[in-house]
């Protein structure tokens, strides 16, 4: 058998448990079969990351920035947009199909004992996430790396990543999300999230709701964590659209930097990487140290976001942006007029059954000339009409279209009509990362061709 056979054989015996949205309030399970394993979070530091939009981004940017310093590093996030094996990055590139099903063979023998186990005291089985957590821990050891930057499944406190301790705690923009588990009010779910502050810690949060911020304080206080705050500690000082991106002043905790590179639009990115550079002070001074020029340099212009604000194709352009809940569609509107130079969007969307619909809709249709309604290839998916339905309650008109490639050619070809038309991909990150795979295999970045 091929090691690309072997992974995939891996990853069909992870999607046969329950899945990746089956959510309990539980890490004890995790924290059973990783203690089998001797565990193997506890091998290297880590960063964990929560928070309702911009993880990923500034997951990404952290992990990078580290990179530079010299440091082997893991990265684990979630979803994929194309192969489950991009959720495991060892040292900025996704992991080898070897190293996933040789860590598996590792953890196979253990997952039975801990099944028997929840099964004798009537609980359910060990689900995807909490054995996809578990290989990400075990493969990052084996690398090994010196540091493994964490993004959260869901919330905090319970989450299986949390059998982890973060040296360094980052809180991206916490807003209303996932209500039915987190909590019904923004305090709740900060309560929830704050379970990653961990005795002694570091943690460095984006700016936040007046509530928010309250629970953050108080628990960070109660583990004798430092705790500093974008617009008090460190902030984002200037923007400048650059070709390509943006020039960014950052106000770190130990240092200002001056006209720095980003390659990615918009202002949201621009403060995750303020959220990034003072997740690195934080960790490679313990107080915080001042990134060398060179290194943060090379770190934030490496820094890639796969499926947040990509251009996948010119002339019509195209850019995709997996902005799946109200905060991140409202931040992508923002960034269409700030970041781009079209008169006209035609927004090619398409949303999962479990979002707030009606919420990303309204954030994006001001930005939007013409919508084109569509479904991700998901079980999960919304239905097209559906969600032409909102569109059209809104006093809009939004034609329906069965596929995304269907979709995409209906509105590259309305785009291509004029120069200062662009089409926008958004909705759910399952759209994304279809919008990646096709504009591939039809060569977007060739223009269109009818």
């Amino acid at each position: 058998m091929s090691d690309v056979d072997r992974a995939d054989a891996v990853y069909e015996a992870l999607l046969s448990r329950a899945g990746e949205r089956w959510v309990q309030p539980r890490k004890e399970r995790t924290a059973r079969i990783l203690a089998l394993l001797d565990d193997p979070q506890g091998t290297y530091r880590v960063v964990h990351i929560t928070g309702t939009n911009g993880k990923t981004s500034t997951a990404r940017m952290i992990e990078s920035l580290l990179r530079a310093h010299g440091l082997r590093t893991g990265l684990f996030t979630s979803p994929h947009l194309e192969r489950f094996t991009e959720r495991i990055m060892i040292d900025g590139e996704p992991i080898s199909d070897a190293a996933v099903a040789d860590a598996w063979d590792e953890i196979e023998p253990f997952v039975g004992i801990v099944d028997a186990e929840l099964e004798a005291a009537g609980d359910a089985p060990l689900t995807f996430f909490e054995l996809l957590t578990v290989l990400a821990f075990l493969a990052a050891a084996d690398a090994p790396v010196d540091v493994l930057v964490l993004e959260v499944g869901m919330g905090g406190s319970w989450d299986s990543t949390n059998t982890a301790d973060g040296d360094v705690a980052v809180f991206t923009p916490i807003a209303m999300d996932h209500a039915d588990r987190l909590g019904d009010t923004i305090e709740k779910i900060a309560e929830v999230k704050a379970g990653i502050i961990k005795d002694g810690a570091a943690v460095v949060s984006a700016q936040q709701p007046a509530e928010a911020a309250a629970v953050l304080r108080r628990v960070a206080a109660e583990h004798d964590a430092t705790i500093a705050f974008e617009g008090e500690e460190f902030g984002l000082v200037e923007q400048k659209l650059a070709v390509g991106g943006q020039l960014l002043t950052i106000r770190g905790l130990a240092r200002q930097y001056v006209d720095e590179y980003l390659p990615q639009y918009g202002a949201h990115q621009g403060h995750n990487a303020a959220l990034a550079v003072a997740a690195v002070e934080a960790l490679i001074g313990g107080a915080a140290q001042a990134i060398a020029a060179d290194i943060l340099s090379e770190g934030l212009q490496n820094a890639t976001s796969p499926g947040r604000l990509q251009l996948l194709g010119i002339a019509p352009t195209v850019v995709v942006d997996a902005a799946h809940n109200p905060h991140g569609a409202a931040a992508l509107a923002q960034s269409l007029d700030d970041s781009f130079d079209f008169d006209e969007w035609g927004l090619v969307i398409g949303i999962l059954a479990d979002k707030d619909a009606a919420g990303i809709v309204d954030r994006l249709l001001p930005a939007v000339t013409e919508v084109f309604a569509t479904a991700p290839d998901s079980d999960r998916a919304s239905d097209a009409d559906a969600i032409a339905d909102l569109v059209e309650e809104r006093g809009r008109r939004a034609s329906v279209h069965p596929s995304l490639a269907d979709a995409a050619d209906a509105a590259r070809e309305w785009a291509a009509q004029s120069e200062r038309r662009a089409v926008i991909i958004a909705g759910s990150v399952v759209l994304a990362g279809e919008a990646i795979v096709l504009a591939e295999q039809e060569d977007w970045k060739a223009g269109w061709r009818a």
